[in-house]
């Protein structure tokens, strides 16, 4: 049977995160320094890496690919909501909502399989450091990169195209700040069936699967820092930021998609929300240069070089 779209409407309506226009005022400030700080933060680690030749090797050049998708993720969403208070409008259109679907899904089903490869590259270094050049090669760290953002692809366009094919008829608002798939899919008055299953079964891929690599890979490593007798801690900590980065992620990530939708409130949803959406894509550049003392000294001469430059 031939599936047709056959929306009957042109545009949803954001409830946003408060109908209170003081609020509002509030949280445009809020967001537009989160929003600058994420992009400024991704961007400056991105230069980093591209000019010191010390940080030319595999772990920082999956670094700056985590720092393109934050920058990317962020900015599909945020500009929008920007922009809604500014002008006091809660309208998308609904080519305009189907595009931020699939974009944020795009980069967060991405992110969730450059993790876990990201993983799978501190195990080499610290499991097999003999072997550590041979292994992650400049190839292989191209394939992996490769295989990231073709699967999410992949996956979201399979997503947003079964959304597609859904009728929206009545309802119009969704109770968001931005066009969340959940939340645009139960406003269906079409079978949701399929959507739901599929919803559940990506989830299951992306975040089971990267999530056992990433556990294996830690177990690894943790065995073998137990039996290094000198050199631990320095071991552990090249670690620490990515692990951090992980559990944040994955964390709300699993809270958001792997829950069943009865068990929440959307005040949860919302919230939960906009940490992964704005403060994770801020906090992760904390997170490496504050941690990585390669990546401060990178830092610093970006920053000599603005001086001069000034």
């Amino acid at each position: 049977m031939k599936l047709v779209n056959e929306t009957k409407i042109n545009e949803f309506i954001l409830l946003g995160l408060s109908e209170n226009p003081q609020i509002q005022v509030i949280l445009f400030q809020i967001f537009l320094l989160f929003y600058m700080l994420a992009v400024f933060g991704n961007f400056l680690l991105i230069v980093a890496v591209r000019i010191d030749n010390r940080l030319h090797h595999s772990m920082y050049f999956f670094l700056s690919n985590l720092s393109i998708l934050d920058i990317c993720y962020t900015s599909i969403i945020i500009p929008k909501m920007l922009v809604n208070i500014a002008v006091s409008s809660r309208t998308i259109s609904f080519s305009g909502c189907l595009l931020q679907v699939y974009f944020y899904l795009f980069m967060g089903e991405t992110e969730c399989i450059l993790l876990a490869f990201m993983a799978y590259d501190r195990y080499v270094a610290i499991c097999k450091p003999l072997h550590y050049n041979v292994i992650m090669n400049s190839a292989s760290c191209v394939g992996m990169i490769g295989v990231s953002w073709v699967t999410g692809c992949i996956i979201s366009s399979v997503d947003i195209y079964f959304t597609y094919q859904l009728r929206f008829c009545g309802a119009t608002t969704i109770d968001h700040f931005f066009c969340e798939a959940p939340s645009l899919i139960q406003l269906a008055c079409s079978d949701i069936s399929a959507n739901n299953i599929l919803t559940v079964v990506g989830s299951s891929i992306l975040l089971i699967i990267p999530v056992c690599l990433i556990l294996f890979s830690y177990f690894q490593i943790f065995l073998i820092i137990v039996k290094i007798g000198s050199g631990r801690y320095k071991a552990f900590s090249t670690c620490m930021s990515h692990l951090i980065v992980v559990i944040i992620f994955y964390g709300t990530a699993t809270f958001m998609y792997m829950k069943p939708r009865s068990s929440s409130t959307e005040v949860t949803d919302k919230m939960v929300s906009v940490f992964y959406t704005v403060i994770t894509p801020m906090l992760n550049p904390m997170i490496y240069s504050l941690r990585n003392k390669d990546v401060r000294r990178a830092l610093r001469r970006v920053k000599r070089c603005i001086t001069s430059t000034s």
